[in-house]
């Protein structure tokens, strides 16, 4: 495939964000949408006809399906794109077909069939268009990072690629966790919904910058047989089938202790994302404008804070990068445990002091998006260049399981259940606010929830232990001694 210049790097990485808006607005509005449980103002915007339209007990079960399938699909899927034969290449082809069934998943997604409440229908209507809608978003997303050691050829072009493709993440977490709650007023969030389909020609990129010959086998020796001088002192590349291709994962010891490392980190950090709104809310005591404000102070910084991040995985290579950032975001989240009422009552002081505390996790919070993409990228390369192994696509399958695993355990097992821990006096991380209380009487503020930054903290420094356990491949990733100038 061909090798992109610094230039077209910075476009390639752009490309994703059409497609991780959609999955943003799925997994975090329209799944919400078919019901009126957990709305209290403007629920005929926040919801599609301001009724709840699936039998929510089943569809909790569902949803949990849909999400095991998510994380299952990735494996067969990422085989797929890896072993793919056509005259169009792999990669193309498999982007796609995931991009045209993934749009008409989404707009089947905002569809209700029957106009009736709590209907089995609706329930099974929506089930099926979410576990399509997955999966394909999965076979295009899988396809598109496995792309990331294809395009690239050295360690510095592919931490430039995953810089800026955390920077987008950043983006689309900024217009789908502050610009769609504050448009909820002036639209329904179907009509929203539809709007954030602007975003969608960004996947358009890929197929222009790509370029893929022919994978069908008669073709491969062909253009060998005419071109062997591409060929001379290279190794075969092979391409393993899916089995094979999952023990090639497995056996690959720095990939192991990689998803040791990055299950502690994700449980920290998809717990931070799934409740930060519910900690400012509840524990802080914020709403409307003030939690717009907490948003932009910890993902608004990360583009300029990913540069301090860049310099100095320059200098010291990944392991200190990472850690730095894993220490950095720890400090964070322990400030914010003491960002609440009964220690800072001037409400004015408390959103400095939150805001603060977030600024201080932005210099993380990129860091943690980048290395997703670097370290499996940089795996399979390096096992590529050594035994002409080639898939990459399922190194990505494999992270994208074990994230789904730790983000079921870290946002559903336990956030879920430390949710409902009431307030306690007694208890000093949950202190209620005893200004506040609800119609029966009781006081709000904290409880559980008020765990939140602590486990989250400690999450990170658990990760920061595991990370002296990195292998030496992976150790100096970036640095500016190991790796050839950026393409220009």
């Amino acid at each position: 495939m061909k090798k992109l210049t610094k230039k077209q790097l910075t476009w390639y990485g752009i490309a994703g964000l059409g497609p991780n808006m959609l999955n943003l607005m799925v997994g975090a509005y329209l799944c919400d949408a078919l019901m009126t449980q957990g709305f209290s103002a403007n629920i005929d915007h926040w919801t599609y006809l301001n009724k709840t339209l699936i039998v929510v007990v089943v569809w909790s079960i569902f949803v949990t399906i849909a999400k095991i399938v998510d994380g299952v699909i990735d494996i067969p899927l990422g085989a797929f794109t890896d072993n793919l034969k056509s005259k169009w290449g792999k990669r193309r082809p498999s982007m796609f077909g995931g991009i045209v069934v993934m749009l008409l998943a989404y707009l089947m997604f905002l569809i209700v069939p029957f106009n009736a409440a709590e209907s089995i229908g609706n329930t099974i209507w929506f089930f099926v268009w979410l576990c399509v809608f997955y999966s394909a978003y999965t076979l295009t997303m899988v396809t598109y990072y496995a792309t990331f050691s294809e395009v690239t050829d050295n360690q510095a072009d592919r931490v430039y690629l995953s810089n800026v493709k955390s920077t987008v993440d950043i983006i689309y977490f900024v217009l789908g966790y502050a610009l769609i709650p504050a448009m909820i007023g002036l639209a329904n969030i179907r009509i929203l919904a539809l709007i954030v389909l602007v975003l969608m020609p960004s996947m358009i990129i890929p197929f222009v910058l790509i370029k893929e010959r022919s994978t069908k086998p008669e073709d491969v020796a062909k253009y060998k047989e005419e071109h062997p001088e591409e060929f001379e002192g290279v190794v075969e590349e092979k391409e393993p089938s899916m089995m094979d291709s999952i023990k090639y994962t497995f056996k690959n010891k720095d990939f192991i202790v990689w998803m040791i490392i990055y299950s502690a980190l994700q449980f920290g950090l998809q717990m931070f994302l799934t409740g930060f709104n519910v900690y400012y809310s509840g524990t802080v005591g914020f709403s409307g404008f003030k939690v717009m404000l907490c948003n932009i102070a910890a993902f608004g910084p990360v583009p300029f804070t990913l540069i301090l991040y860049n310099w100095l995985n320059k200098k010291k290579g990944f392991k200190f990068s990472l850690q730095y950032t894993l220490i950095i975001f720890s400090v964070g989240m322990l400030c914010a445990v003491f960002c609440r009422p009964s220690i800072f009552p001037n409400e004015t002081t408390r959103l400095i002091a939150i805001m603060a505390s977030n600024t201080i996790c932005s210099f993380a919070i990129g860091t943690f998006f980048s290395v997703s993409y670097t370290v499996p990228s940089q795996i399979a390369a390096d096992e590529k260049a050594k035994t002409g192994v080639s898939h990459p696509a399922m190194y990505f399958a494999i992270q994208g399981l074990f994230g789904a695993v730790v983000t079921a355990i870290s946002t559903g097992l336990v956030w879920v259940n430390l949710k409902k821990v009431p307030a306690s006096e007694s208890f000093f991380f949950a202190v209620p606010d005893p200004t506040k209380v609800d119609e029966a009487g009781n006081v709000l503020g904290g409880g559980g929830a008020g765990l939140l930054t602590l486990i989250v903290a400690i999450s990170c420094l658990v990760a920061f232990g595991l990370s002296f356990l990195l292998p030496k491949s992976l150790v100096n990733v970036g640095k500016i001694e190991n790796p050839e100038p950026i393409n220009e």
